[in-house]
């Protein structure tokens, strides 16, 4: 679907805010505690498109690198052509590796759940729909498949969304990497924009601008102390 339709103009802007503040409440629960460690960690997260997800991750603080792939299906399936038919049980996803003694899984979840995407909508984001496009956590621990059950449900019971949380909590069980020219895709537009439209190829400026870029600011003024400018 990205690739047929460009989106353009502040009313597309407004319209992509409006889908994703209108659901949640002004005020968001912390999640469980986690234990600090040191070296890294990765987590594997989906929830509409990859672009604007690795778009928040990449730009928050404690993350030391993102990787825009997919999960949940065959590895002879895991490229973008095929998924974009549906049919092959990947979901488009960011692995975010990070440092938990600066950032721990339980804040990861924070911001995927309250700016990243609407987690309660059953497979589709905004325009986006199909189930490459639904909201799942994929574990790879126990401790992250407990928290990321205990917060769903307390946010549930919190009533923090007009609607039950359909997030999937999953475990992983492999991540493909997807190809490079959607590797940290908001980063080339944004890096674009000061160029003449012609030497930007084919990418899709109105699709990051109507509704990524917005994300990407709901994230920095929501959190200005994760938010960080280099993108990872």
């Amino acid at each position: 679907m990205r690739n047929r339709i460009l989106f353009y103009g502040a009313a597309v802007t407004a319209i992509a805010i409006g889908v994703f503040s209108s659901a949640r409440a002004a005020s968001f629960p912390d999640p469980p505690k986690t234990a600090s460690a040191g070296g890294t960690a990765s987590i594997v997260l989906a929830g509409g498109c990859f672009w604007g997800m690795q778009g928040i991750f990449e730009h928050m603080k404690g993350v030391t690198n993102t990787v825009v792939g997919y999960a949940g299906g065959k590895k002879e399936t895991a490229h973008y052509e095929r998924i974009e038919e549906g049919d092959t049980n990947h979901a488009e996803s960011v692995k975010v590796t990070y440092d938990p003694s600066q950032i721990s899984y339980g804040e990861l979840l924070k911001v995927y759940f309250s700016v990243a995407h609407d987690p309660t909508t059953l497979n589709r984001q905004h325009y986006d729909v199909g189930t490459q496009y639904r909201s799942s956590i994929f574990y790879t621990t126990d401790e992250q498949k407990t928290v990321a059950e205990e917060y769903i449900k307390e946010l549930n019971a919190a009533h923090v969304f007009k609607d039950k949380i359909v997030t999937q909590v999953v475990p992983l069980p492999a991540f493909y990497a997807a190809e490079d020219y959607h590797q940290h895709y908001l980063d080339q537009v944004v890096a674009c924009d000061a160029k003449p439209r012609i030497q930007c190829g084919q990418l899709n400026t109105g699709y990051i601008h109507g509704l990524d870029v917005p994300l990407l600011k709901d994230f920095q003024s929501k959190y200005p102390e994760l938010y960080v400018k280099e993108s990872r």
